[in-house]
């Protein structure tokens, strides 16, 4: 049963809505939009908003400036908006288009420090909060925290199905369940292991934080990226009482250098060389894990296998994007980089929850309470909905 409000318990015709979305986006260095995803994925909440009569204002950070900074105005968001809706998108204070989006929460001193201030400010003159970035709920911001508890808040579609499709990989997920993880770092990864282990069937781990785990087993990973102050954490892992669901590489990638163009060989993890490094999973490894998706019921997958940004390094992440769009069993990919590469490959639309969120996504998959999450439920439960 959901502990907060959604667009289903309030009427909005011809209220003043907030609406916090993740419209957070990469950036080319003249300051275009390199990558809209999670600005398409906003649209349908405030298509919906629209549509019932509201008087819509979005508000969301972008990129991590230190104060105003023209190259992260929102102003280009604003314009894809529009571009992509169709409607009368405007920014400013006064402007008084169908959908008004503010300037750059960050640009505001107190947006981090959730200062009350600034959240009074948001919150001045709404009707309605309408919290839809699950990008953001992570954090204890003035727009994602501060604001939700100064005027009747609800959860948004997007935000809603977030949370719910989670729940799969959280609670009682059908088996056999898997989760694939890569990218670079253990650290950044070890909450959700130590969760999700004792849960799963299987944990299949490429990436960069492959090698972590090898040379705790003794393997020679040669110049292979390593976290060494992650090696007991990854030696207690694998020793320990779900050590044997750890699924590691057997063969791997590898080149004396780290360039998009060098030389490579395909390599036993038993049999590198000292001046080696591994920058993708080899083929056994790969036809290894996709076979064990495709015997999966559930699956979450999270981070590259390799290099995927360059040809030569991107064909262990490719056969598990392949793998993760054939299998029958529910699919979850959370994460940028394995987002991307999904799209990237034309496989989104057979996945079954393509997340929004990287850090929110992660979070929740290590048990955590996400303070923007929580601020919703603190208002559905102290104000009874009223």
């Amino acid at each position: 049963m959901k502990r907060y409000l959604t667009l289903e318990d309030v009427d909005v015709a011809g209220k003043r809505v907030l609406v916090r979305s993740d419209l957070n986006v990469p950036l080319e260095e003249d300051g275009s939009i390199s990558d809209d995803f999670r600005i398409r994925a906003a649209i349908p909440t405030l298509e919906r908003l629209v549509s019932s009569g509201a008087r819509v204002t979005v508000c969301s950070h972008l990129g991590r400036p230190k104060g105003p900074n023209h190259h992260y105005s929102m102003r280009a968001v604003a314009d894809r908006l529009m571009q992509l809706m169709g409607r009368d998108v405007t920014m400013g204070k006064h402007a008084d288009g169908e959908i008004r989006v503010m300037e750059n929460t960050r640009f505001e001193e107190g947006e981090t420090t959730n200062d009350p201030v600034f959240a009074a400010r948001l919150a001045d003159g709404q009707d309605l909060f309408v919290q839809d970035a699950f990008g953001s709920v992570h954090r204890a911001h003035a727009s994602t925290v501060g604001v939700a508890g100064l005027v009747k808040s609800v959860a948004g579609p997007l935000l809603d199905g977030e949370l719910t499709a989670f729940t799969k990989f959280t609670d009682e997920p059908e088996h056999p369940y898997t989760v694939v993880l890569g990218g670079a770092k253990i650290s950044d990864k070890l909450g959700v292991i130590e969760n999700l282990l004792p849960r799963v069937d299987q944990m299949l781990i490429g990436g960069g934080m492959c090698f972590t785990f090898l040379k705790a087993r003794g393997e020679q990973v040669g110049a292979s990226m390593v976290q060494d102050d992650m090696i007991e954490s990854a030696s207690a892992l694998l020793e320990g009482e779900h050590g044997t669901k750890i699924v590691l590489p057997i063969d791997v990638v590898a080149s004396t250098s780290f360039t998009p163009a060098g030389s490579n060989r395909i390599v036993s993890v038993h049999s590198m060389t000292e001046h080696e490094m591994g920058l993708d999973i080899g083929p056994q490894t790969s036809n290894l894990f996709a076979d064990t998706i495709r015997r999966s019921q559930t699956i979450f997958w999270n981070g590259p296998m390799g290099v995927f940004e360059w040809a030569s390094y991107r064909k262990g992440t490719d056969r598990v994007a392949s793998a993760m769009a054939a299998t029958e069993g529910f699919t979850g990919v959370g994460g940028g980089d394995s987002a991307a590469a999904i799209r990237a490959l034309g496989y989104d639309d057979a996945i079954d929850h393509l997340s929004t969120g990287g850090g929110a996504g992660l979070e929740l998959l290590e048990g955590r309470v996400l303070p923007g999450v929580e601020a919703l439920e603190r208002w559905a439960e102290d104000q009874g909905g009223q």
